[in-house]
């Protein structure tokens, strides 16, 4: 049900335009268009002021004035007036919709936030809000162009807000806004991010390193007069023409370097650099040519982003160079074109309509990336892990590798090959067992350097390995193996879940097959649960009491017979999956009594019936399972063995030897250091099907003269 609306009170006489000429580039109906909206959102936020006492209107007003240095559209410029009248005032979407159209209503959307659903924590509002607004830009790139400039005007008038409120969105603005303006190629508005939530932060050190940014900058400006003098010259003889400017890293970038390498401020020589401006790409490498006879590079700080674009589309020449004072100098070489993108990235769609293929190449890499987000968010679920998911793909320093056609693709540093795998395709990724790099095989985990050719190879049975998540680095590869997990870890606790409730059954003289369907619909009626195999799950991962919902279905229908009998125990087949886990406390092994332990949230974990973890859950029995072990165990278990051997040469092969013939895989071996002592210890780590297999190769061993003494160890 939609809000009332409100009556806008009727205007008296025509106020005067509120735009300057920074709307020139617009059509006069666009210009009557957003004359409306402006009057719509003055009145709607009548009365309300900004903290820092200002009419609220400045501030839509403001957020359309930096969508304008873009030359967005209309509708665009449109939606920032009126950004924020859903969120404060009692106007809603729909009132948006029917008065300036729906494509603006969606954008006034995709920027507005969630403050009117109850969440169960800040943590989880924020990252909502997050989710909702990137999936909105994943439709149209124009709703986080929008919510950037919103951010870059409150962050310029931070000031105003209290000191616990101005942290907080000094460092959302660090961790998530400049970084997506960084992603989107928008480098101006990044680095002022950058820069305003530093001096949020830690205004002290801002205004000392300002300090001493403005002081160097005075005493270096002969340097700098005498090197644009000389590249001018340098150039002028080679007949390239080029715009040359002088360029300062921006404070958060020096502060940035600083902490990392551990320097002063004195010890940061590349503050200064240069940035030529040439008219095509053939001129770049021809003035990067001169620079190197002018002065010397310095080895390996040469980056060719033209030939290999950055993922937001960025390209230039950078390489550094001795001074003519010996300190090193930073300089970017790139075309007009270039230097466009650099500067507005993604916008410049907007900004310069010119249909080159740089331009829709840049597009495209745009595209790529928001479409990834939706699947991200597809895999993801939850709204906190989308978040996590977005932080790591935000961060990147590139890698550059090729596929075995050439192709180049751009990964995070530290990524693996599976993270390449994914990056070329889901399937591939979900279905990669082994790689080859540079025509080597090698290990999964490998982590890719730059310029290595990778081959993956793929079957059809192959599935993800959980244990991928611990080196994967890229967001598509961690939001798909997850995504498997959890439909294996709800398939597996289903299973074990009804296994569960058979048993809990059993001891009532019915069989679960028993209950009705109407049963089993008033039972899902009353939890709140979604279906029967969210109760399943939720009796296989412990978060509800197998024998509790035995007696719920029964109240549903008192007729049936509940008549106790003794109870059948679970069967243990060893392939049971992540939802049976086998204690690492106590080590079970088919033969050995088990009992089963249910921990919330966790499944079940097999236990030795002698094992200490058993005592403590006495006070809990409904949390204990009677467990049996199948009669042909589907898998091998690992077993801890200890020697005690006399410290000969030759002693690890003889015993080695023994467990192979015992038909046992060795899965780890460590012996203690050579003390000199008469004898040393080894331990080691065996697979073996049952007590049985263990007992014989125990016997094997006892036959060695330089055994002295064998124990099983329990625990890991």
């Amino acid at each position: 049900m939609s809000k009332p609306e409100p009556l806008p009170p009727t205007p008296t006489a025509t106020p005067p335009s509120p735009f300057g000429d920074w709307l020139d580039y617009l059509k006069a109906s666009d210009l009557t268009q957003l004359e409306a909206a402006y009057r719509f959102s003055e009145q709607a936020h009548s009365g309300q002021f900004r903290k820092s006492g200002e009419p609220y209107i400045a501030h839509p007003l403001a957020v359309a004035r930096i969508l304008a240095q873009w030359h967005l559209d209309a509708q665009a410029l449109t939606a920032a007036l009126l950004h924020d009248v859903v969120e404060d005032t009692l106007f809603t979407t729909e009132n948006i919709e029917s008065r300036f159209g729906k494509p603006v209503a969606e954008l006034v959307d995709g920027v507005s936030k969630l403050d009117r659903i109850e969440f169960e924590s800040v943590e989880r509002a924020q990252a909502e809000n997050f989710r909702k607004m990137l999936l909105a830009m994943a439709r149209d790139v124009r709703v986080m162009l929008i919510k950037l400039a919103d951010r870059l005007h409150n962050m310029r008038t931070l000031a105003a807000v209290d000191a616990q409120r101005r942290q907080r969105i000094a460092h959302e603005t660090l961790d998530i806004y400049a970084p997506i303006a960084n992603r989107l190629g928008l480098n101006s508005i990044y680095q002022e991010m950058e820069d305003l939530a530093f001096q949020n932060l830690y205004p002290e050190r801002h205004r000392v390193l300002t300090k001493a940014m403005r002081t160097a900058r005075g005493n270096r400006r002969e340097i700098v007069n005498k090197v644009i003098a000389n590249i001018k010259e340098r150039l002028a003889e080679y007949g390239v023409v080029a715009e040359i400017q002088g360029r300062e890293k921006h404070i958060y970038s020096v502060y940035q370097k600083m902490r990392e390498k551990h320097l002063s401020f004195a010890q940061v020589h590349d503050i200064f650099g240069f940035r030529i401006i040439v008219k095509d790409m053939p001129a770049c490498y021809v003035a990067m040519g001169v620079l190197h006879s002018l002065y010397k590079p310095i080895p390996g700080k040469f980056k060719d982003y033209i030939a290999i674009p950055k993922a937001n589309g960025y390209q230039s020449l950078h390489t550094s160079l001795f001074g003519p004072v010996g300190s090193p100098i930073e300089f970017q070489i790139r075309t007009n074109d270039m230097h466009k993108i650099a500067e507005a990235g993604v916008a410049s769609h907007w900004l310069y309509k010119s249909a080159n293929s740089s331009l829709s190449e840049l597009q495209k890499k745009t595209h790529q990336w928001l479409q990834s987000l939706l699947e991200m968010q597809t895999e993801s679920g939850d709204s906190i892990e989308f978040l996590e998911h977005l932080k790591v793909d935000l961060f990147p320093d590139e890698v550059y590798v090729f596929t075995p056609k050439g192709k180049i693709l751009s990964l995070p540093r530290e990524a693996t090959a599976v993270d390449f795998a994914y990056a070329v395709h889901t399937d591939i990724g979900n279905r990669c067992v082994a790689v080859k790099i540079n025509q080597s095989l090698m290990p999964l985990r490998t982590i890719l350097r730059n310029g290595d050719r990778i081959e993956i190879v793929t079957a059809s049975h192959a599935k993800p390995n959980p244990l991928w998540l611990n080196f994967v680095v890229t967001a598509k590869a961690r939001a798909h193996i997850r995504h498997f997990v959890k439909t294996l870890h709800f398939s597996e606790s289903v299973q074990l879940g009804s296994r569960l409730l058979q048993q809990a059954m059993h001891q009532s003289s019915l069989n679960v097959n028993a209950i009705s369907e109407y049963q089993w619909q008033k039972l899902i009626r009353d939890t709140g649960a979604k279906n029967r195999d969210n109760i399943l799950s939720d009796i296989g991962l412990g978060k509800r009491l197998a024998i509790v919902v035995a007696h719920q279905l029964l109240a549903s229908n008192p007729k049936l017979p509940a008549t106790p009998r003794s109870s059948i125990p679970v069967i243990i087949r060893g392939s049971e999956g992540i939802a049976v886990q086998f204690a690492r406390c106590c080590g079970p092994i088919p033969g050995d009594q088990i009992i089963g332990i249910i921990s919330k949230g966790q499944g079940m974990a097999v236990h030795t019936q002698e094992c200490m973890a058993i005592n403590k859950n006495q006070r809990d029995p409904e949390r204990l399972i009677d467990l049996e072990w199948d009669a042909n165990p589907s898998k091998l278990f690992d077993v801890g063995i200890r020697l005690v051997v006399a410290n000969q040469r030759g002693v690890l092969a003889t015993v080695a030897a023994e467990i192979s013939s015992a038909e046992s895989n060795i899965q780890n071996v460590t012996v203690d250091p050579d003390d000199g002592g008469t004898y040393t210890v080894m331990r080691f780590t065996v697979q073996v099907k049952h007590r049985m297999h263990l007992a014989r190769i125990v016997r094997n061993l006892r036959k060695i003269p330089e055994v002295v003494r064998i124990s099983r160890v329990k625990g890991s």
